[in-house]
């Protein structure tokens, strides 16, 4: 019998692997499609929508330029405030994290039964958003800044923690079964192996968070918990939206100035 030609017959396995891959990405990216658009219609984010909207954008953005300078003297307190919770939520947060961290990390707790309990925490502590903490807060301490500080070290734990343990379990292994081959206990292990790996990372991650608190700060006022939120909020009750703009605009430029000093430090450790 002659052998079959080339090309002829059933097509061959990887041919038939390679079909099958394009037509499940294929029917991956219509999946994303229709639920896009089924999530866009039961919201009514139609493209009608936005531009029925767009006069009244217009309009806003008529009246808060130019903004009012003179409301300056006005929330340089509460934006130093505001710069205060996010130091301080941040930076007790991110001590928090540390021992939590260490304790979710399975190269560093191998024992399940304390991990995966410490790992629900943490997750049930990121569920609940900032805005949610500091309502609670502010229920039970009262209005003010120190509700404001709770709800962003609470905040700031969460994510920290999170981003923390997995660094470590990221980590090169090689020096910790080294140092454990020549007798060093657990604590010489994380001091000696493991904080030299993972501190630049956490670094990273606790100037992010700070990034985001300071953000988060502004707004904590809305619910009565400190800072410039409440000025903001004041002044959208009152339609004064030249005062917004000015809140708006010195909140952004203190965050882009963190933004840079942050992102030069974390350039230099990693």
């Amino acid at each position: 019998m002659k052998p079959a030609a080339p090309g002829s017959g059933r097509k061959s396995t990887p041919d038939i692997q390679l079909i099958r891959g394009r037509y499940k990405r294929i029917a991956t990216w219509l999946l994303i499609i229709v639920v896009f658009i089924l999530c866009s219609i039961h919201i009514h984010a139609t493209p009608y929508k936005l531009m029925t909207g767009l006069p009244q954008m217009g309009s806003l953005l008529q009246e808060m330029i130019p903004p009012d300078w003179s409301y300056i003297p006005t929330i340089w307190q509460p934006i130093m405030e505001t710069i205060q919770i996010a130091i301080v939520g941040t930076t007790l947060g991110g001590i928090l994290a540390i021992p939590v961290a260490l304790l979710c990390a399975y190269n560093m707790m191998p024992n399940k039964w304390v991990s995966i309990p410490m790992r629900v925490i943490l997750n049930l502590v990121r569920t609940i958003p900032d805005l949610l903490f500091a309502s609670i807060f502010v229920a039970m301490f009262g209005i003010g800044p120190f509700a404001g500080m709770l709800a962003l070290l609470f905040f700031s734990f969460g994510i920290i923690a999170k981003l923390t343990f997995e660094s470590i379990e990221a980590i090169d292994p090689g020096p910790l079964e080294a140092m454990t081959a020549v007798g060093a206990n657990r604590l010489q292990v994380i001091m000696f192996g493991v904080v030299p790996q993972a501190f630049p990372y956490f670094v990273s991650y606790f100037l992010y968070t700070f990034e985001v608190n300071i953000r988060a700060a502004s707004v904590l006022g809305l619910v009565g918990a400190g800072g410039i939120g409440i000025l903001l909020d004041r002044s959208l009750g009152l339609f004064r939206y030249d005062r917004a703009s000015m809140i708006i605009l010195i909140t952004l430029v203190i965050v882009l100035a963190i933004d840079y000093g942050s992102t030069r430090i974390r350039r230099s450790l990693l």
